[in-house]
């Protein structure tokens, strides 16, 4: 497990991420993801509403990356971790209630999905883009 650090943690917030998974077969599929917060030092999460490619490719591959980008600043960071999917329990029924105050319709809450980073990775412009922090 790798620890994100706290300016990580701030700058993910509010922001649309692109989760990447793959199929058995390698397949790659991305997605973007507006639920994307952080748990604890460790953990982020993502609600799915929509996205059967993600669930069929995250049961038979655990291993996922999100980034997200700031485009006016050109800063970014990617999580790279294994992740779980929880079809119950109290993050699924604290993002469950927390959809059903969305100011849009929005389908129920199919799942979430917890993720155990494993490495943080810069991804702005620049010399560092694509080296690992944590």
């Amino acid at each position: 497990m790798a620890r994100i650090p706290k300016e990580v943690q701030e700058f993910l917030k509010g922001k649309m991420a692109w989760v990447a998974t793959a199929a058995s077969d390698g397949m790659p599929n991305t997605t973007p993801k507006g639920s994307v917060r952080v748990i604890d030092d460790e953990h982020v999460f993502f609600a799915d509403l929509f996205s059967r490619k993600t669930r069929e490719n995250l049961r038979a591959n655990p291993k996922v990356a999100v980034t997200v980008a700031d485009m006016t600043t050109f800063k970014g960071y990617q999580i790279k971790g294994s992740a779980e999917i929880l079809e119950s329990g109290l993050l699924f029924e604290q993002m469950r209630e927390e959809i059903k105050k969305a100011p849009m319709k929005l389908p129920p809450l199919q799942y979430v999905v917890r993720i155990t980073v494993e490495g943080v990775y810069d991804q702005s412009v620049g010399p560092d883009a694509g080296k690992q922090i944590v």
